[in-house]
């Protein structure tokens, strides 16, 4: 099949009356399906933040979507190997627009207490874009809420313009 363009908003999309902006952006904003790309013991802590005691459910977060084209949201926690890097972006470049990316511990973001080996990728911001970042090794539960909670105020402000021309840019946009 051949190759078909990606789609556009026309001008009349942009100029969205601001009520239907807040209602579609309120939506996106307490519905994110969580997709978990855990490599390390980050991943403890995603697991511990979807439990009871701090519930991000609560926030409007769904733990455990069913793969990558059923998420808005990709949590990469863990040291991001040069082998495994392939794999982060072929999930992240599966995932429908909009979509967002948490980058969760030192690891990720920067490759952690590994910075200096030779196949660790120095920050998963290398391969996709990240909107939130999340520092710790590893971080708190509350961190990854305190993160979750940015991202959702980074989506209340978007327009429609913002949300889909993100889509169109490369790592490090």
């Amino acid at each position: 099949m051949a190759d078909l363009p990606m789609p556009t908003l026309g001008p009349v999309a942009r100029l969205a009356p601001k009520p239907m902006r807040f209602i579609l952006n309120w939506g996106r904003r307490y519905s994110l399906w969580a997709f978990n790309f855990g490599l390390a013991c980050c991943a403890i802590e995603f697991i511990a933040t979807t439990m009871s005691r701090h519930d991000f459910i609560r926030f409007g977060v769904i733990p455990f979507a069913n793969g990558p084209r059923q998420a808005d949201l990709m949590i990469v926690s863990g040291t991001v190997t040069d082998k495994m890097a392939p794999a982060v972006k072929r999930l992240y470049e599966q995932m429908p627009d909009p979509k967002y990316v948490i980058s969760f511990g030192a690891c990720s973001n920067t490759g952690g207490p590994y910075w200096d080996s030779y196949c660790v990728t120095k920050g998963v911001d290398q391969i996709i874009p990240v909107d939130v970042y999340v520092p710790g090794c590893p971080p708190r539960p509350e961190a990854l809420l305190y993160g979750i909670m940015k991202l959702q105020e980074k989506i209340a402000a978007e327009t429609l313009g913002d949300r889909y021309a993100a889509g169109e840019k490369g790592p490090g946009a």
